[in-house]
Formats: C-alpha cells, sequence, structure tokens
C-alpha cells in the first residue's frame, strides 16, 4: 500500500491540539512536510518542535491566525503556499457552542457559517493553484456524525456541518478530474476539548454527574468506548495518501460503530 508522502506539503488546522494537532503527527510520521494553523503562535511553536522528521529534508512551519478573520487567514495562507505549494488540506476547528436550533440567533448561524464554511472555502481558494500544479491534492475535513445524523441539542453545529458536507460534495466532482479529492472525516465521541465540554454542558443540563453523562453517551457505542484523536488522525492520514486516489466525495465515520445509518 502506498503510503508515502515525502515531498508533499500538508496544512493542517486547528493543530494547536486535539484531532488537529494528532493528524500533523501522522501525516509528518508519512514523510510530508507538515505547516500547522491555529491562534497561539507559542503553542504552534511546540507542535512543530514535536513533529516527527523521518528524513533529512523534511520540515516543518507554522501559521498563526484567527480563523474569525478572513482576510488575514487568506493573506497567510497564500503567502505561505506561494512559497511552498500545498498538496493537502486538513479543514479542522472547534464546532459552535451548544444549544437547541429554534432558540438559536441569527447571527450564531451567520458567524458558524463564516468560521466553518467559509473559512474552509477561503483556504481551499488559497492552496489549490499548488494542488493543481502538481496533479495531486487532498482536502479533508473533520466535521461531525450530525451531517448524517443531527446531534441533540447542537442545533447550530448540525445545520452548519451540514452545509460543509455538501460544499465539499460539490467540490469532489468539480476537482477529481484535477487528480484533487475532497473527501470528509466524521469523528464519533473522541476524547478532546470539545468532547469535555459537551459533557460539562449536559452535566448542568441535567444535574446529572460526569460519570453517569459519559456512561450514556457510551451505551450508544458498540466500540463501549471513547475514540482517542490518533484514531481519527489514522483516518485522515490515510486519505491524505497516494493510496486513497480513488476514494472522493466521501464521508467517512469514524465513530466505533454508534452511527445506525448507513
Amino acid at each position: 500500500m502506498q503510503l508515502d508522502l515525502n515531498g508533499r506539503h500538508a496544512l493542517v488546522c486547528g493543530a494547536s491540539q486535539g484531532i488537529g494537532r494528532a493528524a500533523a503527527q501522522e501525516l509528518a510520521l508519512l514523510g510530508a512536510n507538515v505547516t500547522v494553523l491555529a491562534r497561539n503562535a507559542q503553542t504552534l511553536a511546540t507542535v512543530v518542535d514535536e513533529l516527527p522528521r523521518v528524513h533529512a529534508a523534511q520540515s516543518h512551519a507554522f501559521i498563526a491566525v484567527d480563523m474569525a478573520d478572513a482576510e488575514t487567514l487568506r493573506r497567510k495562507v497564500e503567502s505561505s503556499a506561494y512559497a511552498a505549494p500545498v498538496q493537502i488540506l486538513v479543514n479542522n476547528t472547534g464546532g459552535p457552542p451548544g444549544g437547541p436550533a429554534q432558540a438559536a440567533k441569527a447571527d450564531e448561524f451567520v458567524a458558524a457559517f463564516s468560521h466553518h464554511l467559509l473559512a474552509n472555502h477561503a483556504l481551499l481558494q488559497s492552496v489549490l493553484p499548488g494542488m493543481r500544479e502538481a496533479g495531486f491534492g487532498r482536502v479533508i475535513n473533520v466535521i461531525s456524525t450530525s451531517v448524517k445524523e443531527p446531534i441533540r441539542n447542537l442545533g447550530v453545529s448540525n445545520t452548519i456541518r451540514g452545509a460543509v458536507a455538501s460544499w465539499a460534495k460539490t467540490l469532489a466532482g468539480e476537482l477529481g478530474p484535477l487528480g484533487i479529492t475532497v473527501n470528509n472525516v466524521l469523528p464519533g465521541y473522541t476524547r478532546t476539548q470539545r468532547l469535555e465540554q459537551i459533557v460539562r454542558d449536559r452535566v448542568a443540563a441535567s444535574g446529572k454527574s460526569v460519570a453517569e453523562i459519559e456512561a450514556a453517551m457510551l451505551a450508544s457505542v458498540p466500540a463501549g468506548r471513547f475514540a482517542d484523536a490518533a484514531e481519527i488522525a489514522a483516518a485522515i492520514a490515510f486519505l491524505a495518501s497516494p493510496a486513497a486516489a480513488y476514494i472522493n466525495g466521501v464521508s467517512l465515520a469514524v465513530d466505533g460503530g454508534r452511527m445506525q445509518s448507513i
């Protein structure tokens, strides 16, 4: 199986922690040059220092920027991609706050749409020239199982994640002839700060203990446990590899079998 990413440049968003950080690690282990992107420069510098270097020519870097600042995001990524064209883009960012859709304010939907879909789109347009030139591209969006089965009390997130999935499916058809694939990874319950926040919200809303909330969540997971971020990252790394060249336009659930839909 051809998994070698030597000579490829990957841009991984939301890479200061959790799934993004784990994805950067896995891509670096496959030989890619990795640029990590998030807000905190100090944290990103530490992430870069810890990334594997499996061959002499391999190098890593970071971009410190707030994805909510679309103009600065585009400028910094375009500058980086001009210096070192990007062939692998991992779109990943924290989800919107919880709450029912019916209670959400219009500006909450607008903010989430900008932070997720519009930021993803700006990133894609910034790196697309390098993918076209290489005749090789991988766009991998880390979204949510909610694109197939809405998650209770995540109304804004369910809505926006669905929009991102439809955007990705459209791009898969447009970019496939260029050797560029566009896929989504749908993490299930994964040990990240996002999961910790969801658990805290459910504790506050129900008065139940953390143990009770977690037990109720895991009752729906055949694997019987939460995922580790590295397990989600492994799926991302595979989709980025040459071996996944004929996988395009899919939404891959990595959820321990929790979803009931096919």
